[in-house]
């Protein structure tokens, strides 16, 4: 068992795949690092990569002044999620290959990240339907769990808000 399949086999999104499964997934991985504050992509940039945390975690920001351009201006972001080990992001570009709903940025020295294009991983689902049928299935679990919470957060801030007036 390579260090890949190990690593992947820690990721909510490959939750019960068989070994041959995590096999294929890992030879489709890339390995990088991100030292704290680096930016691993911006929100509203072109997006074609599913990242899985193994080690460190990842911010997630939104900038709520951005009006369907990138500005260029970092300094109202709102953090929106904290992510750590075993948790993915990017998923969005398995589904539609939009831009980027929001910016990701390491928040911890040596964040290492295994990173798969998501034209590949779509080939491998299509050459393995059961293989694409469990990624599908987890990753709306994934995706139904982050909404929640950011469902849950915003309730909170308008209580809050609503409290302070």
């Amino acid at each position: 068992m390579s260090i890949k399949t190990n690593l992947l086999k820690q990721a909510d999104i490959f939750f019960d795949f068989s070994q041959t499964q995590l096999e294929l997934v890992a030879n489709l991985c890339q390995e990088r690092t991100f030292d704290n504050g680096d930016i691993i992509f911006y929100e509203h940039t072109n997006s074609d990569e599913l990242y899985i945390i193994t080690q460190g975690k990842v911010d997630i920001f939104i900038n709520p002044n951005l009006a369907g351009r990138n500005s260029g201006n970092n300094t109202n972001l709102l953090s929106i999620a904290m992510l750590q080990r075993g948790q993915s992001f990017g998923e969005i570009a398995l589904v539609d290959q939009g831009l980027r709903s929001a910016t990701a940025q390491a928040a911890q020295n040596k964040t290492k990240l295994l990173v798969i294009r998501s034209s590949e991983l779509r080939k491998l689902c299509d050459v393995y339907p059961q293989l694409g049928y469990q990624l599908m299935f987890n990753l709306a679990a994934d995706l139904s769990m982050k909404i929640r919470n950011t469902d849950l957060r915003i309730r909170e801030e308008l209580l809050y808000s609503r409290k302070n007036k």
